[in-house]
């Protein structure tokens, strides 16, 4: 009788083991197989952002430089502002209109472009000024940045409020990238930085 019963507990006790490995092999593979296909979910929406980000890059090479060490634009055109004046040069205009519109122009193209995406844009208007112990440089960086954004609308230069937000910056004397000779500071800086929200 007690050989018997002995008998039964090892192979239910058997039985019971191998029902737990099979559970776990089976919660292993799964394990597997979501880790597998977050990863190339992942790998996915890393390769969306880098096409997002080097989208933001369009503008053409005929009036902006792209400075990757700095993820920025500068003007190829050097806007020269006289010296303590935030007053754009009227010999500026016609450039500067162009260049406004090929700004416009990216946005329109990225909306539609990526209409499915949940993402939205930062356009940053950053003046700077050039270290010539001027003492209200940062605020004559922020009114040159400022005196572009307005004029951009005077000349009804408008980027779609649904996707986009300007932000009028100035950096002073200070920021990164900065030119050795001071006059070259006296300049405009554009980011364009994408914020970007779910991937699908």
């Amino acid at each position: 009788m007690k050989v018997k019963e002995a008998s039964f507990f090892w192979t239910s006790y058997t039985d019971l083991m191998t029902s737990l490995f099979f559970v776990m092999l089976a919660l292993y593979v799964l394990t597997v197989a979501i880790l597998k296909y977050q990863q190339k979910a992942t790998e996915e929406q890393l390769q969306k952002i880098k096409e997002i980000q080097n989208a933001t890059q369009q503008l053409p090479r005929k009036y902006f430089q792209y400075q990757p060490e700095y993820k920025r634009f500068t003007l190829n055109r050097q806007i020269q502002f006289p010296r303590g004046k935030a007053d754009i040069p009227v010999s500026d205009y016609a450039y500067l209109i162009t260049v406004g519109r090929s700004i416009r122009q990216l946005v329109d193209t990225l909306k539609v472009k990526y209409s499915n995406e949940k993402i939205k844009y930062l356009i940053a208007i950053e003046g700077m000024a050039s270290n010539d112990q001027y003492l209200y440089n940062n605020q004559l960086s922020y009114q040159r940045a400022l005196a572009l954004r307005t004029f951009w609308i005077q000349q009804n230069i408008r980027l779609d409020p649904t996707i986009c937000e300007v932000i009028v910056a100035g950096s002073g004397i200070g920021g990164v990238g900065r030119e050795i000779n001071e006059t070259k500071n006296q300049r405009i800086l554009i980011q364009i930085i994408p914020k970007i929200g779910e991937i699908e």
